[in-house]
């Protein structure tokens, strides 16, 4: 099962289970906006490619709720900003 981890991992942007939201195959979550900025698109910590998140059902996130574990890497904000 998905985390649906809460923020994204560059910018640390607060993101619900139900905001646009994109992953890798390591669940390395990113907001939109980030997400336009990297190079090809593709996950800045593994280089993998990136999909939309799907959605859980709001009924599901009472039995399975969404991660409350924030992660930042810190390389992104570097790549950002040397690109």
């Amino acid at each position: 099962m998905l985390e649906i981890r809460p923020n994204c991992e560059c910018c640390d942007r607060d993101l619900t289970p139900a905001d646009e939201a994109y992953i890798c195959t390591f669940e390395c979550t990113w907001c939109p906006d980030c997400v336009e900025r990297f190079r090809n698109r593709s996950c800045p910590n593994c280089g993998g490619d990136l999909q939309r998140r799907p959605v859980r059902p709001a009924a599901t996130l009472i039995n399975n709720p969404p991660s409350t574990v924030r992660i930042v890497s810190s390389s992104c904000r570097q790549q950002l900003t040397s690109l």
